[in-house]
């Protein structure tokens, strides 16, 4: 494991080292933003600045979005406002060739295509899934909500199904 050398010049924000350790770690880079504001008077890079912040659901850092990624987030969401960047999904890459006042330093950038997240699988080995997905079977009759969130086989309803029945 090798260690990047803005490692260093720690930051409160994702960047191009947190993304190169995380591309390291196998990463597909694929996050979800939980919401966005606009934050005033924020520091970064040693700096006060006014700027659009991503947070994110997942344990990452924030990111700070600048023209071209609020740009590609008016575009992935079909909103120019903020508070609409919500809930959506990105990839992140490093472009190397991004450049700050004339120079080029590199920057985290959000793919301008939109992702879909793949989902889980259903496995009986995977105990909370199954057991929550029993309960909402239980619960409302059917497997519709399951299915928004996972993939079951056929097989795994009638396994659910057939232990509902066997615990009555």
């Amino acid at each position: 494991m090798k260690t990047h050398f803005r490692k260093v010049f720690k930051s409160d924000h994702l960047g191009c080292a947190d993304i190169e350790e995380y591309i390291e770690k196998g990463s597909d880079l694929v996050f979800t933003i939980k919401n966005c504001r606009q934050e005033f008077g924020c520091k970064v890079a040693g700096k006060k600045i006014d700027a659009n912040i991503a947070y994110f659901s997942e344990n990452i850092k924030p990111l700070v979005l600048n023209a071209t990624n609020s740009k590609t987030m008016k575009k992935l969401t079909g909103s120019p406002f903020v508070e609409d960047w919500s809930n959506v999904v990105i990839q992140l890459y490093i472009d190397s060739s991004a450049s700050l006042m004339g120079s080029i330093v590199g920057g985290v950038r959000i793919n301008q295509n939109k992702v879909v997240k793949q989902k889980k699988v259903l496995e009986e080995e995977n105990k909370t899934l199954w057991n929550n997905a029993k309960l909402a079977y239980k619960r409302d009759g059917n497997f519709d909500e399951v299915t928004k969130r996972i993939l079951v086989s056929e097989d795994n309803k009638k396994k659910i199904i057939e232990q509902i029945s066997n615990e009555k």
